[in-house]
């Protein structure tokens, strides 16, 4: 079962230019409602990488810390959602709706 705002190790090769690449933790933003009708999901890999940029969002999954990269949105199909990693907390989750609000919706 794959949930909104659930990480999974995500296979996100073959890629081009400056899309982030490897396997690599990802956060699903599309609702669960659409992963029962439809093969793919929408997910914003996470780096390990911190920058500070104002598009990324802060997170701490599996201790370590981590940016969600809400500039790289990707709609990708489930089956790259490989080993389920946990779930962003109520806090991270409401500052990634702000970010992405803040990116989508200006």
């Amino acid at each position: 079962m794959i949930n909104q705002y659930d990480v999974f190790w995500t296979d996100l090769d073959p890629t081009r230019g400056s899309e982030m690449a490897k396997t690599r933790p990802c956060v699903v933003v599309s609702p669960k409602e659409i992963h029962d009708y439809m093969c793919t999901a929408i997910v914003i890999p996470i780096t390990s990488t911190l920058q500070g940029h104002p598009c990324r969002v802060k997170c701490h999954i599996k201790n370590r810390d981590g940016e969600i990269a809400t500039d790289q949105i990707k709609t990708i199909d489930k089956s790259r959602l490989e080993d389920f990693i946990g779930t962003l907390s109520k806090n991270e989750i409401e500052e990634l709706r702000d970010s992405l609000k803040k990116m989508l919706c200006q």
